[in-house]
């Protein structure tokens, strides 16, 4: 039995616990059909600890049991063609710099198969997984198979040159469970390729994105974090790179046959962990600001993802300062923020709900959104919130 206080990547018992929230939402991407059960969504506990040997961060009260991803589920991003134009630019990087032609693709995690279905009109096979995959087993006349389940060593028969996995391993509570049952489906696949996305808790730690840490996310990764877990399950990192404006880790690694000794390099983590605990402690700013601008006329979050979801329920509990909360993708709309009842709208509607300024949950939709306003011809000041006195020693 390992010990529950263990690192879950390097099993070091050298943790400390950073951060602590306590009943918040399970779910951050459930719809809600009526604000009543979306106040009333199931909650748990935040506790975040640091490991001061690898530098991987992890809730310590995670319990994946609790969790439900189903047809309700929704988090798909492409609504936005600045995110779709990022998915692209990927693509385009595997078939022509990676080489990823006339391969089979296997990804883990394809959702609806968005992206596996870009990677298959470059020219290849593709084999998706995903227990929440809901549509025809076959796809693109034969060239893309889907099956609803996990990938793991009971897949060992469907062989791969390139395996591909974009924002699962953060939602995995033991990460090696993961990573070792991937190593062991590629028993007959030993030259294929892996690579990985997952989001840079570094970056979120620099900047005090205090939104950017809520429950579905269970393990938080570094770049040497997230090359000692691999290295720990049988692999060999090749490069791990920041991506999507630093917000994102991308890793590439290949299967390895010899055993090596896992490297542990925490780097700045601990240190930047201890201070974003104090940034943590001082919410209340960010509530003044949200305050001081909702005097001026009403005030909306833009963004009903996970972050939205956060910063609504760190800030806004009672719906007192927040009108509303934009979302570009439809499904969203006419919904509610899981665990404040917030209505979720379409941009246009924002007049009706008399907002004057839109607070950005991510900088990097900043022009697109711009843009859309101005098409709209809706004048709204577009800003984003910062942690006052904010510092850091690196």
């Amino acid at each position: 039995m390992k010990d529950k206080s263990a690192c879950p990547v390097c099993q070091s018992p050298s943790v400390e616990l950073f951060l602590s929230r306590r009943e918040i939402p399970i779910h951050q991407n459930l719809l809600m059909e009526d604000e009543t059960s979306a106040v009333q969504t199931p909650r748990g506990d935040l506790e975040l600890a640091v490991c001061h040997s690898c530098g991987f961060i992890f809730n310590q009260a995670f319990d994946l049991s609790r969790l439900q991803y189903g047809a309700s589920y929704e988090n798909k991003q492409e609504c936005s063609p600045y995110f779709n134009q990022y998915l692209e630019r990927l693509a385009n990087r595997l078939t022509s710099e990676k080489q990823v032609t006339g391969a089979r693709v296997v990804e883990i995690g394809c959702g609806q198969g968005y992206f596996l279905r870009k990677l298959v009109a470059a020219g290849n096979t593709g084999y998706g997984f995903d227990p929440s995959y809901s549509g025809p087993a076959s796809d693109l006349d034969g060239k893309i198979s889907f099956e609803k389940r996990y990938y793991d060593e009971d897949c060992a028969n469907v062989i791969a040159d390139v395996v591909v996995c974009r924002h699962v391993i953060e939602h995995v509570p033991r990460p090696l469970t993961l990573l070792r049952s991937v190593r062991r489906a590629l028993i007959n696949s030993p030259r294929a390729r892996v690579f990985f996305e997952t989001p840079c808790v570094e970056w979120i730690l620099r900047n005090g994105i205090v939104w950017d840490l809520f429950y579905e996310h269970c393990s938080y990764f570094s770049a040497a974090s997230l090359t000692t877990a691999f290295e720990s399950s049988g692999f060999r990192v090749e490069s791990v790179r920041h991506v999507f404006e630093d917000q994102y880790l991308w890793l590439e690694a290949v299967v390895s046959d010899s055993p090596t000794s896992p490297s542990l390099n925490p780097g700045p983590i601990p240190q930047l962990a201890s201070e974003f605990a104090a940034a943590e402690s001082r919410l209340s700013d960010l509530a003044r600001q949200l305050k001081e601008l909702s005097a001026k006329g009403g005030v909306a979050l833009w963004g009903a993802g996970a972050k939205g979801v956060t910063l609504a329920n760190l800030l806004d509990k009672e719906r007192s300062l927040l009108s509303c909360v934009v979302d570009l993708n439809s499904k969203k709309q006419g919904r509610y923020i899981p665990g404040t009842g917030h209505p979720i709208v379409h941009y246009r509607d924002l007049p009706s709900f008399g907002v004057k300024t839109a607070v950005l949950m991510n900088p990097n939709y900043r022009e697109e959104n711009l843009n859309l306003l101005r098409e709209a011809n809706i004048e709204i000041d577009l800003i984003e919130l910062e942690l006052d006195r904010y510092e850091t020693h690196h």
